[in-house]
């Protein structure tokens, strides 16, 4: 990567023998201001609604149970389809984003989220039901590997890394708001039934339906942004990326376009292949043409092969490798939480002031399955615990997501990620030790606080890893290797989490431990322009 303007020249914009600018120099001209917070709001949204895509559906599990009938079995499904459609959706469209644009499939994701997330709301059919859920993941998983570089993009070297570590906290304010919703929707004394006495429409089905409106509204928000003047200068439309760079600036600024010191923008010293051959923006293809889609297609194998060859090959397989590690525990372990809670729960209430671990509690819970402390769980209520055991785990992220922007400048990205990594490790070790349900409650609301960190973190951090051409590809395949991980993660611990306590939780630790020691070899980011 080559220099921030800071450093070739202090104070003078870094211009050819035309007059053109590089990226880096126009866009520090423009200015930081409204322009940029409008931005960050809409892209910290979408974040946030991600949040609440992904772990709704662990609210609808007790309601959805007695309308759909639902066996083990089918709840196990239910879970996991989400995050199959993740792990197919990843690079999927990571690599439309990076031949189409980041907005137009950023809207496309929203749209198609926000639309089948309300559907799925009116489906009486359990197969239905869960194939719409899997659209959900399918799309849900676009809008978060997209939301970082777009916002990433249209940032000044100076602002880049603390503005993308501000999003962190709209993802703790995602986790605080859905147990707020859920609280207020789902306890709610109504259902509309048919003739048969069959449930069309209850308290679940208006919370889904309330979860899937924001996803809707943002994409017709998007629709007043532009496209990534960075991605358009790499597809060789410099003109309209200047266009955009003015707009920015007059937003910023309140001066007229005419006043916009911008007068031409360098091309890329290498463009992408498409633009070689055919001399065409690789927008202007239609993936509808059969034609086209191979030259799409072929496209994008050349882009993966760049992204896993001598260049590239080393920061891909570390951005690979720990998200795979920190998402694999990451989600396996919050999901799991509030199965460990109601253990604890039914232990204490049966044997009051004693002290047992996890594991232990896990074995006797087992071994009273049979009529004494697990009931007919069709048509009971969600615990109260659960809601604000779910609002413990986001207001504990709240120091965290204000200590990550605040000095990462100081500290550094790299060091964010490690200290989080270690000391989530070392608090997953300390689950397997705890003695009463408080703390394990307090251990799980550290693990959630410096993992949801972590995970900000290294989409933080791969905007600076990859060249345009090739960022959300390479965060779509990292987000790809972390959903993988985390359906696998998923399986592994239903299976020995009632065998072995001890061995699923050693193993997402060591994972934790390792994803830390890998982020020693990453690169410092957030001091150079984007290449």
């Amino acid at each position: 990567m080559r220099q921030s303007n800071e450093e070739e020249a202090p104070g003078k914009p870094n211009l050819n023998d035309a007059g053109e600018l590089d990226y880096e120099a126009a866009l520090t001209l423009t200015g930081f201001g409204w322009f940029h917070y409008q931005l960050l709001a809409l892209c910290g949204l979408i974040y946030a609604n991600t949040a609440v895509s992904i772990t709704l559906i662990s609210f609808v599990l007790p309601s959805a149970t007695c309308d759909f009938r639902m066996t083990s079995e089918d709840k196990g499904w239910l879970t996991a389809a989400p995050m199959l459609g993740m792990l197919i959706g990843s690079y999927f469209w990571g690599c439309l984003a990076d031949t189409k644009g980041r907005r137009v499939v950023l809207i496309a994701t929203l749209l198609l989220d926000g639309i089948v997330g309300v559907l799925s709301t009116v489906s009486q059919i359990f197969p239905i039901f869960l194939f719409l859920r899997f659209i959900n993941g399918f799309a849900i998983t676009g809008a978060m590997g997209i939301c970082f570089p777009y916002l990433g993009e249209f940032q000044p070297t100076a602002y880049r890394e603390k503005i993308l570590c501000w999003m962190e906290l709209f993802w703790t304010f995602g986790i605080i708001v859905l147990p707020c919703i859920a609280w207020i929707i789902i306890p709610l004394e109504f259902r509309f039934k048919n003739d048969d006495g069959r449930v069309l429409f209850g308290s679940w089905n208006l919370f889904v339906a309330l979860c899937s409106i924001p996803s809707l509204l943002l994409g017709v928000w998007l629709l007043r942004f532009p496209e990534s003047p960075k991605f358009l200068i790499e597809c060789g439309e410099g003109s309209l990326a200047l266009e955009i760079l003015k707009d920015i600036f007059h937003t910023n600024t309140g001066r007229d376009r005419s006043e916009c010191p911008i007068v031409g923008l360098k091309e890329p010293d290498k463009g992408n292949t498409i633009m070689e051959t055919h001399n065409r923006s690789i927008r202007t293809f239609n993936i509808h043409n059969p034609k086209h889609m191979k030259i799409l297609s072929r496209e994008i194998w050349e882009q993966t092969k760049t992204l896993c060859g001598p260049e590239f090959r080393r920061n891909t397989v570390l951005a690979c490798l720990i998200q795979f590690g920190i998402t694999t525990s990451y989600y396996t372990l919050m999901v799991w939480f509030p199965e460990l809670f109601g253990r604890f729960e039914e232990y204490e209430k049966r044997y009051p002031n004693e002290t047992v671990s996890v594991c232990d509690v896990s074995s006797i819970v087992l071994d009273n399955v049979n009529g004494t402390l697990v009931d007919d769980f069709c048509g009971t209520d969600i615990d109260t615990n659960v809601y604000w055991h779910t609002l413990l785990l986001g207001f504990a992220c709240i120091p965290t997501s204000l200590w990550l922007p605040l000095c990462v400048h100081r500290l550094g990205a790299k060091f964010f990620l490690i200290f989080s990594l270690m000391v989530a490790g070392a608090v997953t070790v300390g689950l397997s030790y705890v003695g009463n349900s408080t703390q394990n409650l307090i251990l799980s609301c550290i693990f959630e606080a410096l993992t949801s960190m972590g995970i900000s973190t290294v989409y933080c951090v791969m905007v600076d890893l990859f060249p345009t051409n090739l960022r959300v590809m390479a965060a779509a395949l990292s987000l790809t290797f972390g959903r993988g991980g985390a359906l696998l993660g998923n399986i592994l611990f239903g299976f020995l989490v009632d065998l072995n306590c001890f061995i699923p939780v050693a193993l997402f630790s060591m994972m934790l431990f390792g994803s830390a020691i890998l982020c020693f070899f990453l690169p410092n980011t957030g001091t150079e322009a984007l290449e």
